[in-house]
């Protein structure tokens, strides 16, 4: 069983330290969570984090006001040390200041390029700069803190697939990627220094693919909206 550590950067409980909480957590504004904040604009239970085949996994309990890791837009979310997640107006840190400093070494071994080394003391500090009536923070628009730890890296591929399952996850990523494909062929190679150019068809394609995949996202995240 996980044992994972929230803290609090911003928000009317700004500074509170949820330590070594087991899982399954579950955090809203109604007694009963695991994690109970004093924020009107979180559901009464609004995120429930747990394990999944040795995976923290966040989950959206259909939330009124949406949850947010890293900026984006989430139902569901493998965490990683040094993710942001904003429910509401309060925003958490994930993980520990060791643990955070360990993925920060792994990631500088792995040659992952990191934009900015921010700890997280510092992150704490620009909340506690942050004025006290500053009640819509832009978190999504701040490029040192999302480039901080949230790397786009690949994901690992999922274990335990039935052999259907697999299969079906194998023609979605085959078809994908044969539209991306005919989409990148279509593209004359540049020279060194200049811009690409696409058609305007070429474009409209590209939004298709990513309105495929935002419905993909979305089907997985909420398997019971259809």
């Amino acid at each position: 069983m996980s044992r994972i550590t929230l803290r609090v950067l911003d928000g009317s409980d700004r500074g509170t330290v949820y330590q070594d909480l087991a899982v399954p957590v579950t955090i809203g504004r109604e007694e009963g969570n695991t994690v109970q904040l004093n924020d009107e604009r979180i559901s009464r239970f609004h995120i429930k984090i747990q394990d999944d085949q040795e995976k923290v996994v966040l989950t959206d309990l259909e939330s009124t006001n949406g949850t947010r890791v890293n900026g984006e837009e989430t139902q569901l979310r493998i965490l990683r040390y040094g993710d942001l997640i904003h429910v509401g107006r309060s925003v958490l840190l994930y993980g520990t200041r060791a643990q955070i400093a360990a993925r920060l070494e792994e990631l500088r071994a792995n040659g992952t390029p990191i934009a900015e080394d921010l700890d997280p003391d510092e992150l704490a500090r620009r909340a506690e700069d942050r004025p006290n009536d500053e009640s819509e923070l832009q978190w999504s628009e701040e490029e040192e803190l999302r480039s901080t730890l949230h790397i786009p890296s690949p994901p690992d591929v999922p274990v335990g697939l039935s052999p259907a399952q697999a299969a079906q996850f194998s023609e979605i990523l085959e078809y994908l990627h044969l539209r991306v494909r005919v989409l990148i062929q279509a593209v004359a190679a540049p020279k060194e220094g200049e811009a690409v150019e696409v058609t305007f068809e070429n474009w409209q394609e590209l939004l298709d693919v990513q309105s495929l995949l935002a419905e993909y996202l979305r089907k997985i995240g909420e398997p019971d909206s259809e």
